[in-house]
């Protein structure tokens, strides 16, 4: 298929994907789940899973394997503006008021799921099953530290939006849980570094992606965020945000992004700290008004078809791998969610406030789809892994707002304010 070719057929995908969602969002929305969350299930009814089961040809004509690099290529741009307007909303005041509890609930949130993960590589990789689910390529350690690292991540932009669809983006619930939440998933690309690095015995691309990323948050919060008050400033005044201050801004973002993704911690966080480094007040507001709706309504749902078009659930076709199923979502709900509730107890969090953050903690979807992509296309683990992954980050992720808003009536039942 030619260059031209492609590029038609690419407003064809877009359009498709863009009226599946929707139709997708107004079902869902009935059943009380985010729009973001029937963004994740529509990328995978699109894929093989039910496009290409049911109409294969249909399939096969709307996203052939050569459109995949340019989807690819537009929802890195969708993830990276979004994480940055993340960042941009980020309240640093009232993470400092909720430091304890946040370093808490993020040490349990990576620690438990960690050790269960790699506990469940350790015994799927030597079992001996005539269905491998990692690649004979990898060694048990790999396994078990990419395993550790999957089930720690935290669907920090997911979660990020689920929490500004409530209403809980300036609240110190919210910024407690992004806080955890960004901490964990920054450890976990740590993790899926020294993966990597062992896969090409290089263990430089580890110390690369550690020292660079510290460097970078360093670089962001005491140089540029400084920097850029002046500009601040003068959109206080004006009023308005002018076309070069936009497109300086996007310009930083875009090497934000392209820096993180060089060291191989992954685009969205250099887009992330960003965000963090922008000046507060008018500055954002113009950041967010003018940004945040083309990035939400098309950039940010041609991720999840992407990762949709990967996923394969004819795979899990055996009792085995059913039960491997089973048993994952199991301990990822005991790892993330128990655990996070466990660790916000002992800091003094209220019940309900707890069940809250556990809650939210568990829910991983887009950041889970993240690193499932990389370990695919890096040969660490097998399709059917994959999918198995996949099925375990819908279903936590279908949890979250349910059983968030049963915690928020039950809170307030009893006087407590979620």
């Amino acid at each position: 298929m030619s260059t031209f070719d492609l590029s038609v057929l690419f407003f064809l995908q877009i359009a498709v994907i863009l009226g599946a969602c929707r139709l997708v969002g107004i079902v869902f929305k009935h059943l009380g789940q985010p729009q973001v969350v029937s963004e994740m299930l529509t990328g995978v009814l699109l894929g093989p899973s039910l496009l290409g089961w049911l109409a294969p040809s249909v399939s096969a004509a709307l996203f052939p394997p050569e459109s995949k690099p340019i989807i690819f290529a537009v929802c890195q741009i969708g993830l990276s503006l979004y994480m940055f307007l993340v960042g941009v909303e980020f309240d640093h005041d009232l993470i400092r008021k909720r430091l304890r509890s946040a370093a808490s609930v993020s040490i349990a949130g990576i620690a438990v799921p960690f050790a269960l993960g790699a506990a469940l590589a350790y015994w799927i990789s030597g079992n001996g099953s005539t269905d491998p689910l990692f690649s004979l390529k990898t060694t048990t350690m790999q396994a078990m530290l990419f395993m550790g690292a999957a089930m720690s991540i935290t669907a920090f932009p997911m979660l990020a939006r689920i929490i500004l669809e409530n209403g809980l983006a300036k609240t110190s619930l919210g910024t407690l849980v992004l806080a955890a939440g960004s901490i964990d998933d920054a450890a976990a690309w740590c993790v899926l570094a020294v993966v990597l690095a062992s896969f090409q015995s290089n263990f430089t691309i580890a110390a690369y992606a550690i020292g660079g990323g510290i460097g970078f948050c360093l670089l962001c919060l005491f140089v540029v965020r400084p920097a850029l008050l002046r500009l601040g400033r003068q959109v206080e005044a004006t009023g308005e945000m002018s076309p070069g201050i936009l497109v300086f801004v996007l310009m930083l973002v875009m090497l934000g992004s392209w820096f993180t993704d060089i060291i191989q911690i992954y685009a969205v966080f250099g887009a992330f700290m960003m965000g963090l480094a922008m000046p507060r007040g008018k500055f954002a507001a113009e950041l967010i008004r003018q940004i945040m709706p083309l990035t939400t309504a098309l950039l940010l749902p041609m991720f999840f078809i992407y990762s949709g078009l990967n996923t394969k659930l004819g795979l899990v076709n055996t009792p085995y791998l059913w039960a491997v199923a089973g048993i994952i979502l199991v301990a990822a709900v005991l790892g993330k969610g128990v655990a996070c509730y466990g660790a916000a107890r002992l800091n003094g969090e209220t019940h309900y406030q707890s069940v809250a953050i556990g809650t939210l903690m568990n829910a991983r979807g887009l950041m889970e789809l993240i690193i499932l992509n990389i370990g695919l296309q890096r040969g660490i683990i097998e399709p059917a892994l994959f999918t198995i992954m996949v099925l375990m980050a819908i279903v936590t992720t279908l949890m979250a707002t349910p059983i968030f808003q049963w915690t928020r009536r039950a809170a307030a039942r009893s006087g407590e304010v979620v």
